[in-house]
């Protein structure tokens, strides 16, 4: 093997290898972190593009090596934008950006609300946020969301990073100006109830009833000309009050040259309110005031309604674990330690990290050996032993002895890095439109070219000026399908409520198309097809040792030690054997134990219980300690591995005498929900950071295409790009080592037992923790894209009832409010309808 290669990478996700540890390929003279790394790359066709990224923004390698915040020279500076809601809000808020001097680059993501700026020194962060603070759009920092965590270190990730939409939100200014447009607009529409219908019902309807309004209702001379002067200013007010929002993303749509139902909806409002104006000039008594009233406020209605189901869906996420840290125990050379502010730590500092505790940066281990569980950035469901000179990642928990941690020179931690890797993936997410946003983008077009035809046909015949601007408004207040703006925000919240009913949290409502055209679902194993907990299973060995390896186990601090403690120890007080701070940190040894020596190993522990010898571990410990172990329990061992359990042999006294086999058990429910899936047609791969032993449980089910197992988080990343080059891909996970997985992938499912980092990166987030809502998401989905097609088909009634109307001339202000009322009613009846028969929920 040539050992003279210059840092060395893996073929596959990047990672920098040493070549004690790495895989190469003597053929090709490829190197791999892993067996699991070159597996995937041999197997899957690679490498490729993300879809919707740029590759070399996000790639395993560059996210890992560069420091954060840095590219090509630049600051590369992260920003969440509240108020996005369409692709429209993309491409305004990039124009914004780029429109600044010192600006290389800007990509934003209504998907994720993330806005990511490339940006010379000399353009500031506060530069930025002026510059994307517009029209009603309220940017921040990312960081200062994400980042918050001496305050709220106990919130999701994500819900912490969307404070300040709530805050805006529930602002009680806001509050104050919707309400009060709307009591005042009710105020302006009680002429029209009593006054307005019934003098045009009058002459629609030959009613005794009605014979008294017959011309009670006209606007010549001086009461027209107060009418005007009431109505134009009062109603101007209230839609400035109540349909804001709209006009805002109207305008964007305009600026960005790209049609939106905003763009419909201002359509609608605005030709009624300048039609109705136009119309008391000239003397007619067909004023649409009352329709700019109503379709303002039940629009803008319509989409705070939304707004506060997704701040529900977020309060339902339950309190995730945040896998930053704030402070670090910073060592002195006298002993002493001082905690200070992780930012205050540099490179050659040494740190004091107890058992317990996280890592707060990457660096190197000296002193001496400890235990540390990398699950949460590797997935590796087993803890792993560190000695001296070796690297530990920032983010990991140390579960047995101290360690002393040599801070290495990027003084990042591997969380921080995921993080990143995270951001980059989210800001060129899905460039996704809304079904009804697509739609008008063919409708507006043809709106504008039938408006002119109109007004050019009434011009060209009559030469009446005030006759053509009618007739171009009136194209437009009865053509324009602005339902299509109510239609979709009550879709989303009623679809998005419903599926929080059954535990599943969705952010992003574009899934209900994107869910339909999954291919392949993509399991992290441990945590999300297994419980993620070490429990014994079956133990074959005396009693009398297997309460001696429980003592023993209790000097160890990992899951399968806590497991056997927990099945044949006694309850006992362990004393916390580190001091306080400013003091020297030492061992302290209980009072009473029986035992009198401690031995921990790469592959087990050692010591003397009650004056005999035990060993607890691997086959490898009893080979190294040249103890005897018998073919069956060689055997057994074998057996259990390839049911993916761990199997621990114990003896005593130079034999070994039998096995605990401990477990991170599947879920009960992993098989159907795998053979659901397998029944709609999609592939199942499972994705692991264990060995392929552990995996070869679930590698051996009918509804498991494919596994891979031994694949580090950047290996994870770069399978998904790879499955979805030619497929749409979804990726359940629940740990932050598969949250840019869970970002790269079309979908991403979190679990609820996850990390508040996976929660982040995810489109969908299970709260009730059951594997099962899986495909119930599926299910739901699929009703939920029916549901939506049906409300914009609805949608089209105004104009179905509009149009005719106007052609045989019966159009005025009942039967276009007629129109209005029929269309939002049906549009708000089979919203909140079920998605699911009771029997399913």
């Amino acid at each position: 093997m040539d050992d003279t290669h210059p840092n060395a990478t893996c073929e596959l996700c990047g990672r920098t290898i040493d070549f004690a540890s790495g895989i190469a390929d003597a053929p090709s003279d490829e190197w791999y972190c892993s067996q699991g790394c070159r597996e995937i790359d041999e197997t899957l066709d690679g490498p490729i593009q993300a879809k919707g990224s740029d590759c070399s923004e996000t790639s395993p390698a560059a996210t890992e090596s560069s420091p954060p915040g840095e590219s090509n020279h630049r600051d590369q500076t992260f920003f969440r934008v509240d108020g996005m809601h369409s692709a429209t809000c993309e491409e305004y808020l990039e124009s914004r950006a780029m429109a600044l001097d010192g600006v290389a680059d800007a990509t934003a993501s209504y998907v994720t609300e993330t806005v990511r700026v490339e940006h010379d020194n000399h353009v500031t962060q506060q530069d930025l946020i002026d510059a994307l603070s517009t029209l009603g759009y309220d940017a921040y920092l990312r960081g200062d969301a994400a980042g918050s965590r001496q305050a709220e270190a106990d919130a999701p990730l994500r819900s912490r990073e969307m404070e300040g939409m709530r805050k805006r939100r529930s602002d009680e200014f806001l509050s104050f100006r919707y309400a009060a447009g709307v009591l005042f607009g009710a105020f302006l529409l009680l002429p029209y109830a009593v006054l307005v219908y019934p003098a045009h019902l009058a002459d629609m309807v030959d009613t005794t009833f009605l014979e008294l309004y017959e011309n009670s209702f006209q606007l010549q001379g001086s009461s027209g000309a107060l009418f005007l002067r009431l109505y134009l200013g009062l109603t101007g007010l209230v839609l400035l009050f109540t349909g804001l929002p709209v006009l805002r993303g109207a305008y964007a749509s305009l600026r960005t040259k790209q049609p939106n139902t905003d763009l419909l909806v201002a359509f609608t409002v605005c030709s009624a309110y300048l039609y109705s104006a136009a119309a008391i000039i000239a003397g007619e008594n067909d004023v649409f005031f009352d329709l700019t009233l109503v379709v303002a406020a039940a629009v803008t209605g319509a989409a705070f309604y939304e707004t506060s189901i997704k701040q529900r869906a977020l309060e339902r996420l339950t309190d995730l674990t945040v896998s930053q840290v704030d402070e670090a125990r910073r060592y002195s050379d006298d002993g002493t330690t001082h905690v200070v502010p992780v930012e205050e730590v540099t490179a050659g500092d040494r740190v004091l990290v107890r058992t317990g505790e996280r890592i707060p940066v990457d660096g190197t281990l000296v002193d001496q050996a400890c235990t540390v569980d990398e699950s949460i950035v590797t997935g590796e469901s087993v803890p792993v032993r560190r000695s001296p000179g070796e690297d530990v990642l920032g983010g990991s928990i140390v579960t047995n002895d101290a360690a002393l941690v040599e801070v290495n020179e990027a003084r990042t931690s591997s969380i921080d890095r995921i993080m990143q890797s995270v951001w980059n993936i989210q800001s060129t997410d899905h460039r996704i439109q809304r079904r009804a946003d697509r739609m008008a983008t063919f409708v507006a077009p043809v709106l504008v070219l039938a408006a002119l035809g109109t007004g050019a046909g009434i011009y060209v015949s009559t030469g009446s000026v005030a006759s053509t601007v009618l007739a171009m408004l009136g194209v437009f207040l009865v053509t324009s399908p602005w339902a299509l703006g109510l239609a979709t925000p009550l879709s989303v919240a009623s679809c998005l409520r419903m599926m929080m009913e059954h535990g599943i949290i969705v952010f992003d409502e574009t899934i209900f198309e994107r869910l339909r055209e999954i291919d392949v679902v993509v399991f992290d194993k441990t945590g999300t097809l297994t419980t993620g907990s070490m429990e014994v299973l079956e133990a074959n060995a005396p009693a009398d040792l297997l309460q001696d390896v429980a003592m023993l186990e209790r000097r160890a601090s990992h899951p399968a030690a806590e497991a056997i403690v927990a099945a044949f120890g006694r309850s006992e007080d362990q004393t916390d054997p580190m001091q306080t701070d400013g003091a020297p940190d030492t061992i302290a040894e209980p009072e009473s134990d029986p035992v009198s020596e401690f031995s921990s190993h790469a592959t087990g522990i050692t010591g003397t219980v009650t004056g005999r010898s035990v060993a607890v571990g691997s086959l490898d410990l009893f080979a190294a300690e040249d103890w005897r172990v018998s073919e069956e329990i060689e055997q057994r061992v074998k057996q259990a591995r390839g049911f993916g359990h761990l199997p621990v042999i114990v003896g005593r006294d130079g034999q070994a005498e039998g096995v605990v086999i401990v477990g991170d058990e599947p879920r009960e429910d992993w098989e159907e929900t795998l053979n659901q899936l397998d029944e709609r047609g999609v592939d199942v791969v499972v994705l692991t950071g264990d060995d392929a032993e552990a995996a070869e449980f679930f590698d051996r089910h009918t509804a498991v295409d494919q596994v891979f197992a031994g694949v580090p988080p950047a290996g994870k990343t770069e399978t998904i790009r790879r499955l979805a080059n030619d497929r749409n891909v979804a990726m359940v996970g629940d740990g932050t080592n598969d949250a840019p997985a869970l970002a790269v992938a079309d979908l991403g499912i979190s679990l609820g037992s996850g990390t508040a980092l996976a929660a982040d990166a995810a489109d969908i987030a299970i709260s009730t923790d059951d594997l099962g809502s899986v495909e119930t998401a599926f299910e739901l989905a699929h009703a939920a894209r029916s549901r939506v097609r049906q409300n914009n088909a609805l949608a089209l009634c105004y104009n179905a009832i509009t149009i005719p109307i106007a052609i045989i001339g019966l159009l005025n202000p009942v039967t276009v409010i007629f129109a209005a009322i029929v269309s939002a009613g049906l549009i708000g009846v089979n919203s909140s309808r079920r998605l699911l028969p009771d029997d399913k929920r």
